[in-house]
Formats: C-alpha cells, structure tokens, sequence
C-alpha cells in the first residue's frame, strides 16, 4: 500500500510539473513541439519528421562586424537547416503546396534547374515526402554540390552554363524533364489500360497561369488506393524556384516572422543578396508589413542587373545595352546569387535601396568571419555580411541589421575556399582587417 501511495505520490508529482512546465511555456509565448504552427494565411499545418527540424535557426550576433560598426550585426544561421542552407524552406514549401494542389503525387519526381542550393534541399527534402528528384545543374558549379545530390540519391544532369533565353538553359532543361516523367506515366498506365482493360488515364496541359509560369504536364491517375513510391511512374513536378511564389511565400510566412520575433521588433533594417528573389521578397514584404520603418537592401554582385533596377528602374546601364552585352556575363565566384532578369519571386519585394559588391570584397570577408567569428561560411553570406557592413556605415552607431547566412563554406571548397583557384582569378585573399572595404 504504501508502495502504491508512493507511485501516485511520484506522478502527481510529475503531471503537476508538466502542467507547471506548459504553463511556463504558454506564458513564455514557445511552441510545443508536438503543437500545430500556425502560417500567416491562417492554415495550420503540422509538420513531422526531418521538417521539424528545417526553421527557427538561432540569430546570432556576428561580433567582429558589430564592434567594429558600433551596430548590432546580426546573422541569420541557416547553414544549420538539415540540408544545410535557406533554401531548406523553400524545397518544403513547394513540395507542401504541389502535393496538397495535387500536381505533385507521393513517387513522382520534382525537377529542378539549380545553381546548387536548392537542388540539395529538394534531393533532401523529397525523400521525406516520399518522391523522387532529378537536378539539372550548370557545369561551371562547384562540384562538391553535385557530388552532395547524387549522394542524397537524386538524378544529377550537369549541363553547360548557357542564356535563359537558349532552350538548353539549365532551367528550362529542367522543365522538359518534368514534361518528359508526365508522359512516361501517361504511357505506363496506357499499358496497364491495355493489360488489364480496367484502366483510366486523362493527361490535362495546365495553362502556364495556373502554374506560376510553368509550362508542365499533370497526369490524373484515378486513386485505388494509397499510391507508392514502388509503383511505377509518378509523373514530374517542375519546382521552378525563380518563378513559382511558393518561394516567396515560405520567406514570407516563416523566416520573416522568425527574424521579427528574434529581434523582438527593434530591428532597424535587413540586406541580403537574390537569385530567385524569393528570400528578400518574403522577408522585407513581411518586415515592412509589421513596421514600415525597417528598411529593407538588396546586396548585389558582379554581374547581376538588379542593382540597377532598384536605384534606377532600369536592368541594364547604357553600357550594358542589348546588343554591347555578353549573353552570359556572370564573372563572379559568388554561387547562387545575381540574376539578369526580374522574377516573380523578386517583383514582391519591398526595398529601400540597394548596394554592390565585388568578389574580392566577397572572399575577404569570408576569410575574415572565419578568423574572427570562426564562422566558415559560402560565398553568399560573405556577400550578405559585406552588405550589413555598408548598411551599418550608412546607418551609424546603434542600429540594428539582420542578414542571412545562406550555408557554410562546405560546400564551396573546390572554387571559393580554394587558393589556388583564387590565385589564378587575381583573389587571393591577403586583408588584416576590413579594409578591403574601403578600397
């Protein structure tokens, strides 16, 4: 009995800390984990598994850079998602919404045109979800990213590095995939009709609309029941990150809510580079949303035209016309960032102004957080942080500025953390301080 007594003793004992610990938690504003999180239109949705994981990243205080501002330099450490980079919630969030839209089956495969980043996070994030990934990535990219994604088990079609506008662009290559894996499963369940006698395919051509842009074949498979990755072919999903707004809004509904809630709204600005656009699209719209006041900066590299169109609504300077222009004129180390086109991703961003970098200034201050702050980080965080920079000397003393740190340098070994390749570009990095920002 009084063993008994004792064991009731010991989980009231433990039911009353659980409650006191929820009530501490509920008072705190935390989440549970086992709780639904709620995104901004509203919906709920709960999420298991390796998405658990992707998201709430710390915002640290990068100290080399904020002591010698007099601000308060903050990084956004999304190096530290499962697959390694920003672009985690982005493969989530289009995965998510092509499934729940039915244009995405579980067994079918999501193509891909990408640089490096994203392709990772699909290759990663598809196996959760029980599909499959094919990536088509230019061939000038680091080849730790494709060796990376055909690890994860995703198909890797490295191609040569053209203009959007050629039909063999690594994106639009990643389209006809897509087109390609639709009429491969039209064919399958052709042949099962012809087998079996009982069954029923209709392929309908979506109009590019209805598919952000995307020109992509859906296949209607009638259900039977649970469909499986082991079943044959599934159709293709094309992600198309440069213009499909789920992009934007995995930034808009998730990293910008976080940054505001991590800073506790006293941030005075945020600055970070575009690809795709969709990251500094979600996150300054949702920023300038909760206070028109925080001002948002895009931070440009070589090469890339969006630095002209945000100060002078233009892309291309009168030097830089149609016809004096090379058809691929990237001459940068920065991976991932810099574009020559506006997207619609970008087209919903919120900006104030917009800065330059250079590659130089890029692979010294990568250097530079490394020796300083231990932070190892890719090319375009180095760019991000160099922007903070500018925003903080512009801003002055006692302000606050957020940026992103997209990955880690892990993944840049072969060309931005490798000497003797910088040597042959004229960008060995030699800086003691941050004068390389001065020059």
């Amino acid at each position: 009995m009084a063993a008994a007594t004792a064991a009731g003793a010991a989980a009231a004992a433990a039911a009353i800390s659980l409650f006191a610990y929820y009530l501490l938690l509920r008072k705190s504003g935390s989440k549970l984990p086992w709780t639904l999180t709620t995104r901004a239109n509203g919906r709920r949705t709960r999420r298991k598994g390796l998405m658990q994981a992707i998201g709430n990243t710390p915002l640290i205080r990068i100290n080399s850079l904020s002591d010698a501002t007099g601000c308060e330099i903050l990084g956004k450490a999304e190096f530290l998602n499962p697959g390694g980079s920003v672009k985690d919630r982005v493969a989530v969030k289009i995965i998510e919404e092509a499934l729940e839209s039915g244009v995405l089956v579980c067994g079918g495969v999501v193509t891909e045109g990408s640089a490096g980043s994203t392709a990772i996070s699909l290759a990663t994030v598809a196996l959760a979800y029980g599909c499959r990934c094919h990536v088509v990535i230019p061939d000038d990219a680091a080849v730790e990213k494709s060796q990376i994604i055909e690890a994860l088990g995703a198909t890797v079609e490295r191609v040569r590095p053209v203009s959007i506008t050629h039909k063999d662009h690594f994106v639009n290559i990643a389209r006809r995939r897509a087109l390609e894996a639709n009429v491969a499963s039209t064919q399958s369940e052709t042949n099962k009709m012809q087998t079996n006698g009982s069954a029923h395919v209709t392929v309908e051509m979506l109009h590019p609309k209805q598919t952000n842009g995307s020109e992509y074949a859906n296949t209607e498979v009638p259900h039977n029941g649970k469909l499986c990755p082991d079943s044959g072919s599934k159709g293709g999903f094309f992600a198309d990150q440069f213009e499909n707004l789920a992009n934007y809004r995995a930034h808009y509904e998730w990293t910008g809510p976080e940054i505001w809630e991590q800073t506790k709204g006293t941030l005075h600005a945020f600055v970070a580079a575009a690809g795709t656009g969709g990251t500094i699209a979600g996150v300054s719209r949702y920023l300038k949303e909760k206070n028109r006041n925080v001002r948002c900066f895009l931070m440009d590299p070589p090469g890339s035209g969006l630095f002209n169109k945000v100060t002078r609504g233009v892309m291309y300077t009168k030097e830089e016309a149609e016809g004096k222009r090379l058809k691929n004129p990237f001459d940068t180390v920065t991976e991932g960032i810099g574009i020559n086109r506006v997207t619609a991703n970008f087209m919903m961003a919120e900006l104030d102004g917009a800065y330059r970098g250079t590659d130089r200034e890029a692979v010294e201050m990568s250097r530079f957080l490394l020796k300083k702050d231990g932070l190892f980080v890719g090319s375009s965080s180095a760019m991000n942080c160099v922007g903070a920079v500018r925003v903080a000397r512009d801003l002055g003393p006692g302000h606050t500025i957020v940026t992103i740190l997209c990955d880690s340098g892990m993944r840049h070994l072969s060309k931005f953390f490798n000497d003797e390749y910088l040597a042959n570009h004229g960008l060995k990095p030699n800086a003691i301080a941050l004068e390389f920002l001065d020059q």
